[in-house]
């Protein structure tokens, strides 16, 4: 297969409701007026955008084997027949919205857990003939976290070419976390963080600051994206530097933004752009995405 994209991520469901305020007392009941079921997911939300955008992909991913994992594979058709199933329940996450624009998730464990090495590489070629691989949300798939490095070498053994969006850690960025995340991102063509994870990974106080003491742990020639949310994105890759405003907008859903964002960055990669026309492709998706509704992408 020739895919633009391979994706190895989080596909879960998504139930947001809202607002709500003030958070309510124990065996109350609260009336919310409105919800949506959806897919969600790092992952999960970066393929629905690069379906609505037309650039062929691979969905490497799992789901519980219940009612809720069949519905969660259903909007990618052939591209889940691959998927592992897992003996456990579809993980679900509930974002419950506030008036502010603040969310507050509540997440199950379920199938993301039990999500493995093996479930990966069952759904990959043996050969990699430099196709890019992003991988999503290593830290929400924990039996996977624990053989990532391995999982990267894999890759990179096959042909590979590897872009990686960190996501938050559980617990935070301990100096342990980092090391880690150091180790990966030295094997990686494209990392994709968003402001706060940069000055997490780095410690340091401001998105520049931070992009300053990264540069030097990616390889010669790889790329750094930083999402900064309402701000737009900034990039850097060996001497070029781009920074893109974001346009303004009536924020409606900021939920995946980040992830539609990377949608539109490898679309654009894959039609042979620039660095700073990836960048404002990804802006302009991202800031498409969280104003619309139904969410719009083009």
């Amino acid at each position: 297969m020739t895919e633009a994209l391979i994706l190895i991520g989080n596909v879960n469901v998504d139930l947001v409701m809202g607002p709500l305020a003030p958070w309510p007392q124990p065996g109350t009941e609260v009336i919310l007026p409105n919800s949506e079921l959806r897919v969600g997911g790092a992952a999960g939300n970066t393929a629905l955008a690069l379906e609505a955008l037309g650039v062929d992909y691979r969905l490497v991913a799992s789901r519980g084997n219940d009612v809720l994992g069949h519905w969660l594979a259903e909007p990618f058709g052939r591209r889940a027949a691959a998927w592992a199933r897992a003996e456990a329940p579809t993980t679900v996450s509930v974002g419950i919205g506030h008036p502010d624009g603040e969310r507050t998730f509540l997440t199950t464990t379920g199938h993301l857990h039990a999500f493995t090495l093996a479930d990966v590489l069952a759904q990959l070629d043996d050969e990699g003939g430099g196709r890019m691989v992003l991988l999503v949300g290593p830290f929400v798939t924990p039996a996977l976290l624990d053989d990532y490095d391995q999982l990267i070498g894999v890759l990179c053994g096959r042909g590979y070419r590897i872009a990686l969006d960190t996501g938050w850690p559980d617990g935070g960025w301990t100096e342990a976390v980092r090391a880690r995340v150091r180790g990966w991102i030295a094997r990686c063509d494209h990392l994709l963080i968003n402001d706060i994870e940069a000055k997490g990974l780095s410690g340091a106080d401001t998105p520049a600051c931070a992009a300053s003491a990264i540069l030097p742990l990616l390889p010669a020639g790889a790329t750094l994206v930083v999402k900064c949310g309402p701000r737009g994105a900034m990039a850097w890759r060996g001497a070029d530097h781009v920074d893109i405003a974001a346009p303004a907008v009536d924020v409606v859903d900021t939920i995946g933004a980040g992830d539609t964002f990377s949608a539109g960055y490898f679309a654009a990669l894959a039609e042979g752009a620039d660095l700073a026309a990836a960048v404002t492709r990804g802006v302009t998706v991202a800031s498409l995405a969280v104003s619309t509704s139904p969410r719009r992408y083009k």
